[in-house]
């Protein structure tokens, strides 16, 4: 994929990294002289300018890009460049940076977001996820579609163990997207046995939530 991210700090290179690690092509827009180091993420494309103006985005070639990430520091900027993105560019996927969460109504598809990022809800999900072996944990919000991703993790007396993922009986709207086994990562088939530790992520519509937490005997 090509992906644009406006905001060149530490949180916008970190970002570019990972995604350059996994083959994508990735450019970098800063609108501040003093972080626009190209020599700190060599593989991207840099662009100096606001990515708050349309011409900036334009002159970047933004409408060939399959994601924007609007990562800087300042949810305003943040919730501007993803209304330009999606309306003016029509940028199939909008992804933006949340840091104060009293701002996170605002990161609606109201305002070209998809996906609306937390750090300080992120950190506390990952927290209940670490105490709460056999509960649903929500992990990320899904705007566009109003899904949510959601974890659990089995516990070593679960009644599924040894059972094929082809018994889960889940409602209509939430699917079984990954299991985590240990460091393997596995997309799941009908056939496959479930075990005791397994992370089962799914991705459901909030009002079914429960009937998942149900169909997984909790």
């Amino acid at each position: 994929m090509r992906v644009a991210i406006a905001g060149a700090g530490a949180v916008g290179r970190s970002i570019a990294r990972e995604l350059i690690d996994g083959g994508h092509q990735v450019m970098l827009i800063e609108r501040q002289s003093q972080q626009f180091e190209p020599e700190t993420v060599e593989q991207a494309d840099w662009v100096l300018g606001d990515a708050c103006e349309v011409s900036t985005l334009e002159e970047s070639g933004v409408e060939r890009c399959d994601v924007v990430i609007a990562a800087t520091g300042d949810d305003k900027v943040n919730v501007v460049v993803s209304l330009l993105a999606k309306t003016e560019f029509a940028v199939r996927r909008v992804v933006a940076r949340v840091n104060n969460p009293a701002n996170e109504w605002l990161f609606t598809d109201a305002w070209g977001v998809d996906v609306a990022v937390s750090t300080p809800r992120m950190l506390a999900a990952m927290v209940e996820e670490a105490v709460s072996v056999g509960d649903l944990v929500r992990l990320m919000t899904f705007r566009q579609g109003q899904a949510n991703l959601v974890e659990l993790t089995l516990p070593a007396e679960t009644p599924l163990a040894g059972r094929p993922v082809s018994e889960i009986a889940l409602p209509r709207d939430a699917a079984l997207v990954t299991i985590l086994r240990g460091d393997r990562v596995i997309v799941p088939q009908p056939e496959d046995p479930l075990e005791p530790g397994d992370e089962l992520l799914f991705v459901a519509n909030a009002e079914v939530e429960g009937d998942v937490r149900k169909a997984l005997g909790y």
